[in-house]
């Protein structure tokens, strides 16, 4: 099973919240509407991958990164 890093430039995000809307167990929105990794998630398995690396696509700012942990 693959461990993957996933992390969100929180500068760059523009609040659009598509992330959050595909892949929820993973991404919420801050106070400011800007998007975060929910504590804990910060490090998935493949589980997840296919979710968060349709948010990675999906993002309008490319803000959202998905590496090999």
């Amino acid at each position: 099973m693959g461990k993957w890093k996933v992390t969100v430039d929180i500068d760059a995000c523009i609040g659009d919240g598509i992330c959050a809307s595909l892949c929820p167990d993973v991404f919420e929105l801050d106070d400011e509407g800007k998007s975060v990794v929910i504590a804990g998630k910060e490090i998935i398995g493949d589980d997840l991958y296919d979710c968060v690396q349709e948010a990675v696509d999906s993002c309008p700012v490319s803000c959202i990164t998905l590496e090999e942990a």
